[in-house]
């Protein structure tokens, strides 16, 4: 299997707050991921330098076996310019707290705005899949709502189907469920729940530890903007090596 993710020594700072420290970590094709860790740990960094929302400092990071942010010519390296950026963000779709909707675009206007904008696809074959996704996520009802008139989990689902739409090769959801009534929660962890059985490669950070248990190959614990322990849920959840990883487990479960 080959890998998706390869970081490498992945540094970095915001002034003088050192928020990733010599990250090491690979993700396979396939895996799903799940990351945990207290808040200010670097889990929702690592993600944002895997997407290029943030530059790195320091270290390597490959998506799908290119170098993100460069290229090399020459035995050189060359910093990439912001469309070539952007070209290789297309390889990631993400997941935010909050749902990023375009609030004077209906559901579907929404979905379809990135393939036909941004990657030229007609708008036929768009609306297409757009209504394929919609089926999938529960929502093919609201095609023509507004997100205002949506719940919390249902945007949230089309935030999803939107991503998906991109035909990314991983997906990377940061907490997608923490800013969601209780109630809500489940709805779009069924969503995510069918989606890793699909076989998509994901990287989830989350509190939702029973959920992380059911889906993942691997787990990590972060602390500090570094990997404390990694192993397999049996192994992190239920017989943590670490203090640190078996404190935070206590608190979160009571």
């Amino acid at each position: 299997m080959r890998s998706i993710i390869k970081a490498v020594g992945l540094n970095k700072y915001y002034d003088s707050f050192h928020a990733l420290k010599d990250v090491n970590i690979e993700v396979e094709q396939g895996e799903v991921l799940c990351i945990i860790g207290p808040s200010g740990s670097g889990k929702s960094t690592l993600l944002r330098c895997v997407n290029q929302l943030e530059k790195i400092d320091k270290g390597g990071l490959w998506v799908d076996g290119e170098l993100v942010g460069y290229r090399i010519a020459g035995n050189k390296l060359h910093e990439l310019n912001e469309a070539q950026i952007a070209r290789q963000r297309l390889a990631t779709g993400m997941v935010f707290q909050r749902f990023n909707l375009f609030p004077h675009m209906t559901v579907l206007e929404n979905i379809i705005e990135g393939p036909v904008q941004v990657l030229k696809r007609s708008p036929k074959e768009s609306v297409e899949e757009a209504l394929e996704l919609l089926a999938r996520v529960g929502l093919a009802h609201k095609r023509d709502s507004y997100p205002i008139e949506l719940s919390g989990g249902q945007q949230q689902r089309v935030a999803i189907a939107r991503a998906l739409a991109m035909r990314p090769k991983l997906m990377l959801f940061d907490e997608p469920t923490s800013a969601l009534d209780p109630e809500l929660v489940a709805e779009v962890l069924s969503v995510m729940r069918d989606l890793a059985q699909t076989g998509m490669t994901m990287i989830v950070v989350t509190h939702e530890l029973g959920f992380a248990r059911e889906v993942s190959n691997r787990m990590v614990f972060m602390d500090g903007g570094q990997i404390v322990e990694e192993g397999s849920p049996e192994e992190l959840l239920i017989n943590p090596q670490n203090p640190r990883t078996q404190s935070f487990i206590s608190a979160v479960r009571t």
